[in-house]
């Protein structure tokens, strides 16, 4: 089944669910019921089917980075050397290890990388340079963009 027709099994009150539940996902099954004019049995029944059919992965506390103590935000492009498979394994694998990254993104273009990482001052990220990510095997280039601001940043899909 593709993505597409995934999508289109989605009523309009299972998206009514995801739009409300994306803007809080701690809402009570009573108030997306009044809000969806659901019973919270039926709301409890659809939100479990939306769970097992992966349209629901986790729920999660979204936390302000900088109340938290980091106080940089990075968007670090790497290049690899090569693309075989063993140094491509190799550097997911470390990258997995690390939990300054926050995203990872494997794109086109000039980087084979995006990283989203959360560092918490200027010698913090010259440690996760030079000492965890310089040293994976197979990087050819790295470029280091610190965020000054966020103008957007939201985890709410747009749902049609």
């Amino acid at each position: 089944m593709t993505e597409d027709s995934k999508s289109s099994l989605l009523d309009e009150l299972d998206r009514e669910i995801l739009r409300l539940l994306q803007t809080n996902g701690r809402t009570s099954n009573a108030d997306l019921a009044r809000q969806t004019n659901l019973s919270p049995p039926a709301i409890h029944a659809r939100i479990k089917r939306l769970e097992q059919q992966g349209y629901i992965r986790q729920y999660a506390a979204l936390l302000d980075w900088e109340a938290a103590g980091y106080d940089m935000m990075c968007l670090i492009s790497v290049s690899m050397q090569v693309h075989q498979p063993d140094a491509v394994q190799n550097f997911r694998e470390a990258i997995q290890r690390m939990p300054e990254v926050l995203e990872c993104y494997h794109v086109t273009g000039e980087y084979d990388y995006l990283l989203k990482v959360a560092i918490r001052n200027r010698t913090d990220l010259e440690r996760f340079l030079m000492d965890e990510l310089t040293p994976i095997a197979g990087i050819a280039r790295i470029h280091t963009s610190l965020v000054l601001n966020a103008v957007k940043s939201t985890t709410e899909l747009p749902l049609a």
